[in-house]
């Protein structure tokens, strides 16, 4: 089988699986409500500039954890956005899963011997 063909039958069998299907369902409910959206888009903009500051060595002050912290529960008390975060986990899980078993069975390692 070609490599490019065999992509292309794991992609599709991966829009077929529950957690794609699910995951996108839930993506586009947050995104059909700009006001969600926009709370669910400042979250992450938020998380990720505390994670950048940590990795790139930089203390991140109690204030702005705090900050990021009280935004956090306030976002997942919106169902939307916690049953999408719900569904990202599982997707993303998954795609780790496939990634993982196409790394060990090629086995990159072996080839530095």
């Amino acid at each position: 089988m070609n490599v490019y063909d065999a992509a292309h039958t794991l992609s599709k069998a991966i829009k077929n699986s529950e957690e794609y299907k699910e995951f996108n369902k839930r993506q586009k409910n947050v995104y059909s409500n700009e006001q969600t959206k926009e709370m669910f888009e400042d979250f992450r903009k938020k998380a990720m500039e505390i994670q950048m500051e940590k990795m790139s060595g930089n203390k991140v002050s109690n204030e702005k954890m705090k900050e990021v912290k009280k935004l956090e529960e306030i976002v997942m008390s919106n169902p939307d956005i916690n049953n999408f975060f719900k569904a990202e986990m599982r997707f993303t899980q998954m795609m780790n899963d496939v990634y993982k078993i196409m790394g060990e069975s090629i086995d990159v390692n072996s080839l530095n011997e």
